[in-house]
């Protein structure tokens, strides 16, 4: 039975917790206090409120509960989709690479993939105007026609491939456009085809639509290419979006025309079977190698989702600025999740891609420059890990990324380190004595290699291997034999 006293007051009061009290201010003589023997998280504060009637005075509370809130355990489980979902190994190796830089560690940092060029200078002018002129506000929410318009004139001069402006939807990057492309076609239960080597957030972005990631293998004897037959025997009536990336991340191989063809064929069998195509790294390819947009192929525009963006090729990845274009059915699904979620993309940043579409066909020269100076820090590193016993190479024919595979360096024992099992492991050993950063293969689906980005200066490039090479002589030494 609880017991209690009470006490009216002439004022009205809120109601507040002190401890374990539950309570509302009080004049020195007259309040209103309960005391109840049962538990307080029984109770509803509803239930403690008087109505106020016309002539009525409000009371003030105070109950002192027998359990303390300190005893009461938060839930703090997470969904299991989120559960599900890996973290990024390329930003965290390049959060703590740059964690010891701050320290004073001087580790050189080829884990991101980030040009180190400046964005520019037409590009950046254009953003100061538009800051200047006042264009700070909202945007449509799939862009600017004005944006969208240069897209489309983009795709149809540069790919081949047809688009207008409602097919368009412009987001804050390409890593929001493919996933947003992979939330809206995707049930769960569906696959989602995936090459591997592959980029990081690929599966990831499956498992956050409750899609299944189905992973091939295309190993560094193929070039890292996926072969159609191997496509076709792992394709099912559950089999809903293939993704495509070239040139690659992490590998820089670039799909032939030919191959794509092959490829288009055996999609061209399944009715349910979507493709995206990832194009960031379109214009950063290396001749005699040329890029072939997928959707360019007969009968695939209608399957297509052509993903693209600005941070490569413009050295533009702070901007984040990136586009999906595909039949309008998928692209509108893609700019209603976005209209629920971040809106448009910075007005500022659209103006600034304005300008960069402006520049000329495949980025004219500014680009074309960037793309140069690649190739030579390329052929460097091919040469200079070619040396190497050991290492085995499948020359890049596109973006900034090596990926060599140093597997033959497993089982060896490094002193004061331990035994070098993986990628890993291999990382982490050329992080701690060759104070270089790189990605772990198996980040990226092939756990024999590991990622090196070549988006830094030749003269950092060359005291990385330098410091690579020693690293690695002192471990060879060590493998039995």
């Amino acid at each position: 039975m609880a017991a209690y006293s009470l006490q009216t007051s002439p004022q009205p009061t809120r109601l507040g917790f002190v401890g374990d009290h539950l309570i509302a201010p009080h004049s020195d003589s007259c309040f209103r206090s309960i005391s109840f023997s049962s538990q307080f998280h029984t109770l509803s504060l509803k239930s403690l409120e008087a109505k106020r009637g016309p002539q009525s005075n409000r009371s003030s509370v105070v109950v002192r509960a027998e359990k303390s809130f300190e005893q009461m355990e938060l839930d703090t489980s997470l969904s299991p989709r989120v559960n599900s979902v890996k973290p990024s190994k390329t930003v965290a190796i390049t959060d703590l690479a740059t964690s010891l830089v701050q320290a004073g560690v001087p580790v050189i940092r080829l884990a991101a993939g980030e040009p180190d060029f400046g964005t520019p200078t037409v590009i950046a002018e254009a953003a100061k105007k538009a800051i200047d002129e006042g264009y700070t506000k909202y945007t449509p929410n799939a862009g600017t026609l004005e944006l969208r318009t240069a897209i489309c004139h983009k795709l149809k001069e540069e790919n081949g491939i047809s688009y207008t402006p409602d097919q368009i939807v412009v987001s804050n990057g390409a890593k929001q456009s493919i996933l947003q492309a992979v939330l809206a076609v995707c049930s769960p239960g569906d696959e989602v085809i995936i090459p591997a080597p592959f980029w990081v957030s690929y599966p990831e972005m499956a498992r956050l639509a409750d899609a299944t990631p189905v992973i091939i293998p295309a190993p560094i004897s193929e070039n890292f290419l996926l072969d159609p037959k191997l496509l076709e025997s792992k394709l099912t009536e559950k089999s809903r979006l293939l993704i495509l990336c070239s040139p690659s991340n992490p590998t820089g191989s670039v799909y032939p025309r030919e191959l794509l063809e092959e490829i288009a064929r055996v999609v061209a069998k399944h009715p349910r079977l979507l493709v995206l195509s990832d194009e960031i790294y379109e214009h950063i390819i290396y001749e005699p190698a040329v890029h072939t947009s997928f959707a360019s192929l007969p009968g695939m525009w209608e399957r297509t989702l052509t993903v693209n963006g600005f941070s490569k090729a413009f050295a533009m990845t702070g901007w984040r600025v990136g586009y999906i274009a595909g039949p309008k059915h998928f692209v509108a699904a893609c700019g209603k999740i976005q209209s629920q979620s971040t809106s448009g993309a910075c007005s500022v940043s659209q103006k600034a891609a304005v300008a960069a579409l402006g520049l000329g066909y495949a980025g004219g020269e500014a680009v074309s420059a960037m793309v140069k100076a690649f190739r030579e820090r390329r052929d460097f590193l091919v040469k200079s890990f070619g040396e190497l016993d050991g290492v085995r190479i499948s020359e890049p024919q596109g973006a900034f990324y090596l990926f060599l595979d140093f597997s033959s360096y497993y089982g060896a024992k490094a002193e004061g380190f331990g035994i070098i099992k993986d990628s890993e492991s291999l990382c982490r050993y050329l992080l701690d004595k060759g104070q270089v950063a790189l990605v772990p293969g198996d980040a990226f689906g092939d756990d024999t290699c590991i990622r090196i980005s070549y988006a830094a200066s030749l003269k950092t490039l060359q005291d990385a291997v330098e410091n690579i090479k020693k690293a690695l002589i002192a471990l060879k030494r060590t493998i039995p034999v």
